[in-house]
């Protein structure tokens, strides 16, 4: 038998906890549907010290983990599982797993965004010991260490610039011997004297796993063939991220660069919003997407109260078709009202 909810949150990163947190408390009774990483990009960075209420900072695997014993407190329920399709087509909504078929009235999208990554096995495993893929996160770590950012857009740049705040050096690796980032980002970065570049050059190896830390780094330069090793204390790869919008290409309007489109938190279908990552392009941080959480939350109790006070949902659906249904038939007969 289907699993019948009135909210679902698919993702449990900052932002599908804090909607759960929100919507228990309203007694929505929600369903979180975890993803194969669940406690999204904050299970995999160490020190978090720019989360409101933790002076001392806090370890990203156990802020999350605090947030779900909130929501689970509340009454939020989980599926340790990962959603393999949606059929957002018509309302109530559908859901397939693995193993559970779900079917709800409202749906948040909470699956977040993915960092790019090169695909190094050593890239992997220095994940957040000295491997990133976010300087707003993780640039205050490395004060007046040297390291090494690889990108050639306006994000490796912008990211570039940021960590000389902290950093006594700052290098950039780029494949390419000009970058695709706008001219002002490349005028800006060539302006900071804190800034060297290794162009036409590709990073091959991270050192040191056998330590559990960056020490240095091996980078290939792609028109000698030559390969060099550098020290180093941190590398941040900036690279792009991929919305997880898989899922819904062709069920709801996204961005050209693959991002839900939404107002605010509301998609172009109603009863679906999107919170986090997986609709912001812009701040991608773990406090922006539980704010933008806490809103979809709301937006969806509001919407069910609003249904539910003019006889719900499905019989809203039922009057509009029976309302045009009406209308053709008068039509059809040449009557006018």
């Amino acid at each position: 038998m289907p699993i019948r909810k009135k909210l679902t949150i698919l993702g449990s990163g900052s932002a599908g906890l804090t909607a759960a947190i929100y919507a228990a408390r309203a007694n929505l009774d929600p369903l979180v549907v975890q993803g194969l990483q669940a406690g999204g990009q904050l299970t995999i960075t160490t020190d978090v010290e720019n989360f409101p209420g933790f002076p001392n900072g806090i370890q990203g695997p156990e802020l999350m983990e605090e947030m779900h014993k909130q929501a689970e407190r509340f009454g939020t329920h989980f599926i340790y599982d990962n959603a393999e399709s949606v059929d957002l087509s018509k309302r109530p909504f559908s859901i397939r797993t693995s193993g559970e078929e779900i079917i709800t009235d409202t749906l948040l999208i909470c699956t977040g965004a993915s960092a790019k990554l090169l695909g190094m096995e050593s890239e992997q495993k220095l994940m957040g010991h000295g491997v990133s893929a976010c300087a707003t996160c993780d640039g205050f770590f490395f004060r007046d260490k040297k390291v090494f950012v690889v990108g050639g857009g306006d994000t490796a740049l912008e990211e570039a610039g940021f960590l000389t705040r902290f950093a006594t050096d700052v290098t950039l690796i780029h494949r390419r011997d000009s970058f695709r980032a706008s001219a002002i980002m490349v005028d800006r970065a060539k302006r900071n004297p804190k800034i060297s570049y290794l162009l036409d050059s590709a990073l091959e190896e991270v050192y040191d796993v056998s330590k559990g830390m960056v020490t240095g780094l091996r980078v290939k330069n792609l028109k000698t063939g030559k390969s060099q090793d550098y020290e180093a204390d941190g590398v941040f790869i900036a690279i792009g991220h991929k919305p997880n919008t898989d899922l819904f290409v062709n069920q709801i309007d996204l961005t050209e660069s693959g991002y839900i489109k939404t107002d605010g938190v509301k998609t172009n279908i109603t009863g679906v919003f999107a919170a986090g990552d997986v609709q912001d392009e812009v701040y991608r941080q773990a406090v922006t997407a539980a704010g933008s959480g806490c809103m979809a939350a709301l937006e969806a109790q509001w919407l069910l109260e609003a249904e539910e006070a003019s006889g719900g949902a499905a019989e809203q659906d039922k009057k509009k078709a029976e309302a045009v249904g009406s209308g053709a038939q008068k039509l059809a007969s040449g009557k006018k009202d």
